[in-house]
């Protein structure tokens, strides 16, 4: 099931925002991140908050319909619009994520990022992006989404291994995530992403290589490749902790993601994110570039997470209670914090080191700078960089950026 919020002091009814959360807004990007809750099943390893339509079988009733969300999701936008009141800035990103948005009517989608467009204006070159379930689009669907406003496309194939996708509980057959980037592409998107996952149990090195090179050869200019996280509560944990498939190891994890690296720059794609590749930096998600840099973003949807001038906050997550929230005119909020100097200062060094470009020293204090330095003789850093005033994670050092954050947020 969906993993817990965090706690958080109250939103306001009306969703306001402290004054300051504006200030400087002009010299940061903006952007939305619509949540469609709804998914066809439940994978095995997934604790995002996501429902089935069992799940919410009475216990929302027509709120938590997907028929209507397509409004409801509506009603946030505008409520947004209120909330940033006169904030001239033209939306720079959207992505719509899930899980399943294609779940719902292209012309649901389209409608919702023309809210968008209405109530805020798109910048001239603004990535869309929806996430897509390979089993349910087709040529017509993906020519709606384009011909309404969408241009980026990323889809959930995770391996070309039978055996592996039915551990995942992944529903879609092999070779059908390749036929859709072809079908994204005669439709006319400019970009699209598969998303990959490795260290499944039962996946071997050669299983990894063939997920690769099928991805690969389908023709994406963006790569996404995951290691699979197994969390509490997913039935993939019950089945382990049963003992009928074996834990996730480390090692295996570093040696497949060295395998990934490998594949992916031979194929001319360049990491710039510790999980990410592209074939140009035009290819790179926006979207989530927003999100590691620490600009502006609202999360619309149930238990979308939200950032604003160094205010975040998170809505109620079941989707009755959202659309019920909004039914009455109040935010669907269930909680924020406001964010101290320090926090962002931790925050930029945490999400910037992932990144190709790395963090400015500048932004350690002293214990981290030593630490910095101690990385470096270690070969978790770059040399050149780190000389320029820069900490770039080494290929070695992706493979340990958990630890060297930690040493370096001292």
């Amino acid at each position: 099931m969906p993993s817990a919020l965090p706690d958080g002091e109250p939103v306001p009814d009306d969703g306001s925002l402290p004054a300051s959360a504006l200030t400087g807004s002009a010299d940061r990007p903006l952007g939305f991140y619509l949540h469609v809750p709804y998914c066809a099943t439940r994978c095995g390893y997934c604790d995002f908050n996501t429902y089935t339509a069992t799940e919410l079988r009475g216990t929302g009733g027509v709120l938590a319909s997907r028929d209507n969300y397509a409004e409801t999701l509506i009603d946030e936008i505008r409520l947004a619009r209120k909330v940033l009141g006169d904030d001239p800035r033209p939306v720079r990103t959207v992505f719509v994520g899930g899980g399943t948005p294609t779940l719902l009517a292209a012309g649901d989608l389209v409608r919702m990022l023309a809210a968008i467009r209405d109530e805020f204006g798109l910048a001239e070159d603004a990535e869309v992006t929806t996430e897509a379930n390979p089993e349910s689009v087709d040529p017509a669907y993906l020519s709606a989404l384009r011909e309404g406003g969408f241009n980026r496309i990323s889809f959930g194939m995770q391996s070309a291994r039978q055996h592996v996708l039915k551990v995942l509980d992944r529903t879609h057959t092999p070779g059908r995530p390749e036929a859709c980037v072809a079908e994204a592409r005669a439709a006319g998107f400019d970009h699209v992403n598969l998303d990959l996952i490795y260290g499944t149990p039962g996946e071997s090195d050669d299983d990894w290589r063939a997920s690769l090179e099928a991805a690969l050869g389908a023709g994406p200019d963006h790569v996404s490749a995951y290691a699979l996280i197994v969390e509490e509560g997913t039935q993939l944990a019950r089945r382990i902790r049963r003992g009928e498939v074996p834990m996730t190891d480390d090692d295996v994890h570093a040696d497949r993601y060295l395998i990934a690296d490998s594949v992916l720059a031979e194929a001319g794609f360049d990491w710039y994110e510790v999980s990410n590749w592209a074939t140009s930096e035009a290819a790179r998600c926006l979207h989530n570039e927003l999100y590691w840099r620490g600009a502006d973003w609202w999360g619309a949807g149930p238990g979308a997470h939200s950032h604003v001038g160094g205010v975040r906050w998170w809505n109620v997550k079941h989707p009755g209670a959202y659309a019920a929230a909004l039914a009455a005119g109040k935010s669907p909020g269930a909680g924020r914090e406001l964010l101290s100097d320090e926090d962002r200062r931790v925050e930029r060094i945490l999400l910037e080191l992932r990144l190709r470009e790395g963090v400015p020293l500048g932004l350690l204090h002293e214990e981290g700078l030593a630490a910095s330095k101690r990385s470096l003789e270690e070969g978790l850093l770059e040399r050149v960089p780190f000389e320029q005033g820069r900490a770039v994670l080494t290929l070695r050092g992706r493979l340990l950026a958990d630890a060297v954050v930690r040493d370096l947020v001292d």
